[in-house]
């Protein structure tokens, strides 16, 4: 299948609740995958058949369903690490969720993780008089762990702009990076702006620095292809329920070298080597970094929509996804009042636009478009108040999109928002 020939029809027969008539007979026009995507009937049944008839803890149990459970599971990440082109399966980390995966790496840093120790690694010593760099379009789950990060430690946050086109502010690189920089951490995609960040300009100068550099690719793993090698940063976190994957279960990928060198996260079962009552070692990556009873069965659930979409050819979602986006900025054009809060060409974005409509709320919007037009879209600010703040608006609506949407979704948006205008108008 070529890029230019993804067969959506044939695709949305994978998806049971595409079908669904809402209260009312009204069809479901689902235009929130940004926020969580839906799940072909080879997830649900996975996850099913797993729980029905191969169940057991993994990693402990010597019998036949203990040896399937964590064939499965370690199966899920083999296939993760293809997905992303992760150098050893072992830099994969199964966490909960991306927030968690931030969580994890944001924990590695401080004194009083070394404290008394001999082995402190530099890397991850944090102080007063050191830095540490996100951006104003982040979701919330990178920023609150700094934040959290710098109180800890007395090191001090600091953070890239955003242009009034919502691209990243690079004006002050210089000046913003510097030798007091620890780490750096950004979205790959804004999961409001759409915008796809220069991650080659920005970790150019973090390694002038020697500096580290994070990733939330939430919202770009599930869209386009990703090579967490080619990209060359230390870190990337992502989640699996934004990629047709249960929720429940999100990934930690990192360079083995500083896996090994990283303090663990959380203490229990099967994150340890041995244990005495006055002391502990570890057990190697990546279960040093997976305390207690995994999520299992979601993990056994997201190599399934790995499967899903590593058949489809994620350049043909790509590729989909940027012509429905071509076709949304001319089409929202043509709605009056209408501000799109992002990029209004194809460059360097994705399928996720935010806009506000002028003199109505957003959540008014939202509530429309639901009620009258079966149209699921997302209202607020999305977990990224910054943003809105940085733009002088309380919120906005979104509408994100997948492989699974069509053209004719976008006009039934179009309609229901010129609908709404009449409302109040």
């Amino acid at each position: 299948m070529t890029p230019t020939s993804l067969d959506v029809e044939r695709i949305r027969k994978d998806f049971p609740i595409l079908s669904r008539e809402l209260p009312g007979g009204r069809p479901l026009v689902y235009l929130d995958s940004g926020n969580s995507s839906q799940k072909p009937a080879a997830v649900v049944e996975t996850i099913r058949e797993h729980l029905a008839m191969h169940y057991s803890n993994v990693g402990r149990a010597m019998h036949v369903l203990g040896a399937e459970s964590t064939e499965a599971y370690e199966g899920a990440r083999d296939k993760v690490a293809a997905f992303v082109g992760a150098p050893s399966r072992d830099e994969v980390i199964f966490t909960k969720n991306a927030s968690e995966a931030l969580n994890l790496v944001a924990y590695s840093f401080g004194q009083h993780l070394w404290r008394g120790t001999a082995d402190a690694d530099p890397r991850f010593t944090l102080g007063p008089g050191d830095e540490i760099v996100i951006s104003e379009m982040e979701h919330h789950s990178n920023i609150v762990p700094w934040q959290l990060l710098a109180q800890r430690t007395g090191a001090t946050l600091r953070w890239f702009g955003v242009t009034d086109e919502g691209r990243l502010d690079l004006s002050g690189l210089p000046e913003l990076i510097t030798e007091r920089t620890k780490i750096v951490s950004i979205a790959h995609q804004s999961n409001v702006l759409g915008t796809v960040n220069p991650v080659a300009d920005v970790l150019a100068r973090v390694r002038e620095v020697g500096a580290l550099m994070m990733l939330d690719a939430s919202q770009s793993v599930p869209h386009h292809p990703v090579n967490v090698a080619e990209l060359g940063v230390d870190f990337v976190a992502f989640t699996g329920h934004k990629m047709l994957g249960p929720s429940g279960i999100g990934v930690l990928w990192g360079r083995a070298e500083l896996l090994d060198a990283m303090p663990p996260f959380l203490g229990g079962g099967e994150m340890i080597e041995a244990v005495w009552m006055d002391h502990s070692t570890y057990a190697p990556i990546p279960h040093k970094f997976e305390a207690g009873t995994p999520p299992i069965v979601e993990a056994i659930g997201l190599g399934a929509a790995v499967d899903y979409l590593q058949a489809i050819g994620m350049e043909a979602v790509e590729a989909h996804e940027r012509s429905l986006t071509a076709y949304a900025l001319e089409a929202l054009r043509e709605v009056p009042g209408l501000r799109l809060i992002g990029p209004d060409s194809l460059e360097l974005r994705g399928g996720t636009l935010a806009f506000t409509l002028e003199g109505i709320h957003p959540h008014d919007v939202g509530q429309i478009l639901d009620d009258e037009f079966g149209i699921a879209v997302r209202v607020g600010h999305h977990c990224a108040r910054p943003l809105h703040l940085r733009f002088g608006i309380p919120a906005t609506t979104r509408a994100s999109f997948y492989l699974y949407n069509t053209t004719g979704e976008i006009d039934a948006l179009v309609r229901g928002l010129l609908h709404v205008q009449k409302v109040f108008g």
